[in-house]
């Protein structure tokens, strides 16, 4: 059975990108996993701090094992503990047997993030993959009025190539995640920046890792494609899923107003899941 890192590489050799699906309970999990079985890829499911603080550390951990016990027609579906902002909370998932854990020090002072993210690495010991990020894009998945204060945006703010291979040489990491034009969240009225492709190269090139993208949401198709090629391997997306559930489910009770059953309610946000997740997994494993 293949690793989570040997998947990621082919992925890399192969211009596809993985999935990366967040969930926040069982519906989201149940149309993330028949997407990727009915395509027969691999997947990662992530689950933030506040998201593994809803369904709990093991729970999740368990939920996804269930899965992996259940059928063979998908190659296999990790997990990773994204966005720890926290050394302890990176070891608590570490202690979990989760698959891989990211650790966010974006937004904190170079030196700072190296010192931390390093410590991850050490406690881990090369049995969970550990991600390390680079360039602060914004904390909240969510519809967004206006770009998130403080988000790297400009080109003379996005992750360097220099400082990629820095980071990547002092902290040990398995992935990087850069700001190279990407943002947690999907605008309201306006649509999402784009990538910078040219960086992106860039910062594969100097880094050695393979690259991981936050904040798909809402990013065009050409951006994703071009940035597969250009060095990304892992693709996150989170917004459009917590949006999927919400207009399900509003589907779901307006067309039967009386129903108070979650179990006849709750498949009217899966399906919207599914089909959002489906689309994803087909563009980024060139199946479209």
């Amino acid at each position: 059975m293949k690793t989570l890192l040997e998947i990621i590489k082919d992925a890399e050799k192969r211009k596809v990108a993985v999935g990366h699906f967040n969930v926040s309970d069982l519906v989201a999990l149940r149309a993330i996993f028949a997407a990727a079985k009915e395509l027969n890829v691999p997947i990662i499911i992530g689950v933030s701090e506040g998201e593994r603080e809803f369904i709990g550390v093991r729970q999740a951990r368990a939920l996804v094992d269930s899965y992996n016990l259940s059928t063979s027609d998908v190659d296999r579906i990790f997990l990773n503990a994204d966005h720890t902002y926290s050394v302890e909370k990176a070891k608590e998932a570490i202690d979990a047997g989760y698959d891989a854990v990211i650790f966010d020090g974006a937004k904190l002072p170079l030196e700072e993030n190296i010192a931390k993210t390093k410590e991850v690495v050490k406690y881990a010991k090369s049995k969970v993959l550990v991600e390390g990020e680079l360039g602060y894009i914004g904390s909240s998945s969510k519809i967004l009025k206006e770009l998130p204060k403080g988000a790297a945006i400009e080109e003379k703010d996005l992750t360097t190539a220099s400082d990629a291979a820095r980071f990547v040489k002092e902290t040990g990491v398995d992935l990087l995640a850069p700001a190279v034009g990407n943002v947690h969240g999907m605008l309201k009225n306006a649509p999402n920046p784009r990538l910078n492709i040219k960086r992106i190269k860039e910062i594969r090139e100097a880094a050695g890792v393979p690259l991981v993208l936050h904040g798909g949401s809402g990013i065009k198709d050409d951006d994703f494609k071009a940035a597969i090629v250009a060095g990304i391997s892992v693709i996150h997306i989170n917004t459009e899923i917590r949006l999927a559930w919400r207009e399900g489910l509003e589907k779901g009770l307006q067309e039967n107003p009386e129903e108070i059953t979650p179990y006849k309610l709750l498949p009217y946000a899966e399906k919207a899941i599914y089909e959002t997740v489906s689309r994803r997994l087909k563009l980024f494993n060139n199946l479209i």
